[in-house]
């Protein structure tokens, strides 16, 4: 039996295949001939857009203005759904975060004010880094390590009111890990924490940015994009509680914590507004319903670096008897590509 033609293809022209059909060379990875092997290459890929492009127009001809773009698959767009997804106006996790141990932070109500230090024996480009930091979080104070523990530094720093205490440590001279730990205590457990610690890469400290900008004094802004899940809201909101909430505008100065596939990428920028050329100016002037001729850009001002989560413990930091909330376990939990966690 002959089968009926498609209703929703009628009135349209058949894509010729064999139209689209074009010669392509074979990938020369086979020529062990190093020069003419990166001849034939360069042949390979101009004639494979050739006839990608060849391809194109001929669907285009065909089916006129129904050609619809594909869109590419990306690991973003394909990601696994994750069970512990938050969705929008979720009423059970806006009950638990107002009553979380963040929520005075956010609330204003308690200024958080930092100690940070060091592995013992740090390096002169840990030091760089820190003054940095300096000027990336308000009210961070450092004091040197010396021989002393992180649990004595701990006690230390809750006997002077500090409300979280950062540890650095580097590794062949450079910073690759980082260590917060939240001092204040819940007013209903009665117990501080949480401690979680992240590995830290591409550190690019604020003198080796081209065209930099130096930071003021003033409170930024605080952008914290892309945390989705229950564990990204927790360390989202431990990133957040560093910062005062009370930002001074005229500075105009923003800090990002940016999650994209587990890695948070911390950057800190300037807005700054620049007027438009003269020709422009009188334009504008012409049609004044369009507004003030001004063009706005961002100014990085450093520094520049990534983290990524590796454990969450429950109170201040104690390898020994301390319990986590969630541990990166690589075999168990790196199963897929596309299985995120925050």
């Amino acid at each position: 039996m002959k089968k009926k033609p498609d209703a929703s293809l009628k009135g349209k022209k058949p894509v010729n295949k064999a139209k689209t059909k074009t010669l392509v060379y074979r990938n020369p990875s086979h020529i062990h001939n190093k020069l003419k092997r990166s001849e034939m290459y360069g042949k390979y890929l101009q004639q494979k857009r050739k006839a990608k492009d060849e391809q194109k127009k001929i669907r285009e001809e065909q089916l006129g203005e129904d050609v619809q773009k594909p869109v590419p698959k990306t690991i973003d767009n394909t990601r696994e759904v994750e069970p512990t997804s938050v969705l929008e106006n979720d009423l059970e996790v806006a009950a638990d975060e107002a009553d979380d141990e963040f929520a005075p932070y956010f609330d204003d109500d308690v200024k958080p004010k930092i100690l940070i230090t060091t592995r013992p024996r740090p390096s002169q480009n840990v030091f760089y880094f820190i003054a940095d930091l300096q000027m990336l979080i308000p009210n961070l104070e450092f004091y040197p390590r010396q021989s002393y523990s992180i649990k004595e530094i701990c006690q230390f720093a809750m006997n002077r009111d500090y409300t979280h205490l950062i540890v650095l440590s580097a590794k062949s001279k450079v910073c690759n890990g980082l260590t917060i730990s939240h001092l204040q205590k819940h007013h209903d457990t009665g117990l501080a924490g949480p401690t979680a610690f992240f590995k830290v890469s591409n550190v690019v400290t604020a003198k080796n940015i081209p065209k930099h900008g130096k930071a003021t004094s003033h409170i930024p802004e605080l952008n914290l994009h892309g945390f989705g899940t229950r564990l990204g809201h927790r360390v989202g909101r431990l990133l957040g509680s560093l910062f005062p909430h009370q930002a001074q505008f005229q500075g105009r100065q923003v800090v990002t914590f940016h999650n994209q596939r587990d890695y948070i990428f911390v950057r800190h920028h300037r807005y700054i507004f620049n007027e438009k050329k003269k020709e422009e100016k009188k334009s504008k002037e012409a049609n004044k319903d369009e507004g003030p001729p001004v063009k706005a850009r961002l100014q990085e001002l450093g520094p520049r670096f990534s983290l990524k989560l590796r454990w969450v413990q429950e109170g201040i930091f104690d390898t020994l008897h301390g319990e986590y909330e969630w541990f990166h376990k690589r075999k168990e939990m790196d199963t897929s590509r596309r299985k995120f966690h925050l």
